[in-house]
């Protein structure tokens, strides 16, 4: 059959291998352990030259290997590792290839436990370097000889930066540096960081493509242009495997075996059968996220709105180019900050919660929860001020959402 579209993909991908027994999606293998007819087939799957076998759950099971292959397929990689959360996933590229001494630059502008999680990699003598990184430049001037990886997040959570994606992929290629692209925001329904040149790519599965707010995971997928064996901190013991591999290999076994951050089989499939509503989930979001920004701009109570789906927003005619829609994350201020917490009391309708892509439309100050210990000099640096609110818009009827506004908006005066 000739090349199948988005969702088509998804919906059908589990048959495609063969689910048992003639099922229409992978079932849940709950098994931790695995055993064999033959001792040498158990011996393989450790020393890695038996190839698809399981020996122990932490390291994955059939159900997250299927859900492995759909998050592979989607990114449009060569492979892909599940975790237990977003942030697991992330920690494990961080922790698994970098070592002491080893230098990284990032975008300025990145989720605030991720930045929370620098802070730790500074303890283990890991540099970090915090850049303003729509400019291309800034990254190129930050790099040193130690430098190892670039790191950056399509659209920044608060404040919906987005990054030079294209510049800086192009960029680490000419210097051999690891490329690190965070596509949680996104997705691969609006974006797929290979095309910029990304090494690997991290997803937060809880997020857009499960989206229903009810299962934690994450992910990290190689797209196979990189070329580990000239990545100095790969081990001895991985080296034997093809170059491409490598990469992806380390960070399975240190971040799986050894750090234990396993995806649940059970959660595993719940994130597989909610990225079958992905595209359709994404569209509703976006247009909804759309229509509240520019609603919100034209209200009178209203400061600033960042959204880059807005004609007016700086970098609208860089997320025309890159994204097939401008995401469901909005943020915006009150003119008169003072009247916060009384405005989002008042709302009906939007749920008062911490989380990013859920069906319900979500809403949370800024400054004194997710980014509360990241301390005022870093939310200055990072353009969060005192009265931004966070909105992650849902599925729900766009009417709906902007009367709830309307009504909560009128104590902002």
């Amino acid at each position: 059959m000739d090349k199948q579209g988005f969702t088509t993909g998804i919906v059908h991908g589990d048959r495609n291998p063969g689910a048992e027994h003639g099922g229409v999606r992978q079932p849940i293998h709950t098994s931790v352990q695995y055993g064999f007819e033959r001792v040498e087939d158990l011996i393989g799957v450790f020393q890695g030259t038996k190839k698809g076998g399981f020996n122990y759950a932490r390291q994955g099971t059939l159900t997250t290997a299927a859900l492995e292959r759909k998050i592979t397929s989607l990114e449009q990689g060569a492979g892909s590792i599940c975790f237990g959360t977003g942030m697991a996933a992330i920690s494990a590229v961080f922790l698994t290839l970098l070592r002491a001494g080893d230098h990284l630059v990032s975008s300025r502008y990145v989720f605030g436990n991720t930045n929370s999680l620098f802070g730790t990699l500074r303890t283990l003598g890991i540099e970090v370097t915090m850049v303003d990184s729509t400019s291309v430049e800034n990254v190129a001037n930050a790099i040193r000889p130690n430098t190892r990886m670039a790191f950056v997040e399509t659209i920044a959570n608060p404040g919906t930066q987005i990054p030079d994606l294209k510049g800086i992929g192009e960029l680490c290629r000419e210097r051999g540096l690891a490329y690190v692209v965070d596509n949680t925001i996104t997705s691969p329904a609006l974006f797929v960081p290979k095309a910029v040149g990304a090494s690997l790519v991290v997803n937060s599965l809880t997020k857009t493509i499960a989206g229903h707010g009810a299962a934690l995971g994450g992910a990290v997928t190689d797209t196979g242009l990189f070329d580990w064996s000239a990545y100095p901190n790969i081990a001895d013991e991985y080296r034997r495997s093809a170059p491409k591999e490598q990469g992806l290999l380390q960070i399975r076994k240190k971040g799986l075996r050894d750090m234990g951050a396993a995806l649940s089989s059970e959660q595993a499939h719940s994130i597989a059968m909610g990225a079958e509503t992905l595209a359709l989930r994404v569209a509703k979001c976006s247009e909804n996220a759309l229509a509240l920004a520019r609603y919100l701009e034209k209200h009178e109570a209203i400061g600033r709105v960042f959204y880059p789906g807005l004609e007016s927003q700086l970098q609208y005619e860089i997320a025309r180019a890159l994204f097939k829609g401008a995401s469901w994350l909005l943020s915006f201020e009150l003119r008169n900050a003072d009247r916060m917490i009384e405005v989002v009391n008042a709302l009906k309708l939007l749920v008062k919660a911490t989380g990013l892509g859920d069906t319900r439309t979500l809403i949370i100050p800024v400054a004194p929860t997710i980014f509360y210990e990241a301390g005022p000099e870093v939310r200055k640096s990072m353009g969060i001020s005192d009265g931004m609110l966070r909105l992650s818009a849902g599925i729900e009827d766009t009417d709906d959402l902007i009367a709830d506004f309307e009504q909560a908006l009128k104590l902002a005066a």
